[in-house]
Order: structure tokens, then sequence, then C-alpha cells
């Protein structure tokens, strides 16, 4: 039992680390990227929407955090 307690500590802090906003805004952009995706856009416009979007999340979260 204390292998697996370690073993999904050491995930929980890879993961989610210190601040769960930036892992809650990474879950939200690659949610909305594979929404694009289902929707049919191209490779190329998926991968511009993913990146735009998870660097407008971070960005957000971010600004969230130095604000509070």
């Amino acid at each position: 039992m204390k292998l697996i307690k370690g073993f999904a500590h050491f995930w929980y802090d890879f993961i989610i680390g210190d601040d769960w906003k930036i892992a809650a805004a990474v879950v939200a952009a690659l949610a909305l990227t594979l929404g694009v995706v289902l929707a049919g856009a191209s490779a190329a416009t998926a991968a511009i929407a993913g990146g735009a979007l998870l660097v407008l999340f971070f960005v957000v979260s971010v600004v969230i955090d130095v604000r509070s």
C-alpha cells in the first residue's frame, strides 16, 4: 500500500505541482482542441488552435495567480 501511495503522490505532484490552475488550463485547452478536431478541422488548423488555446489559458492562469 505504501508503494501505491508513493506512486500516486508522485504523479499528483508531477501533474498538478504547486498550482492546480495551470493544470486545469492545460486540460481545458486539450479538451477544446479535441472539440476542434472532432468538428472536422484540418490538422494544421487544429494544431494552431491547440497551441493558441494552450498559451492563452496558461497566460490567463498566471495572471489570475499574480493578481491574487
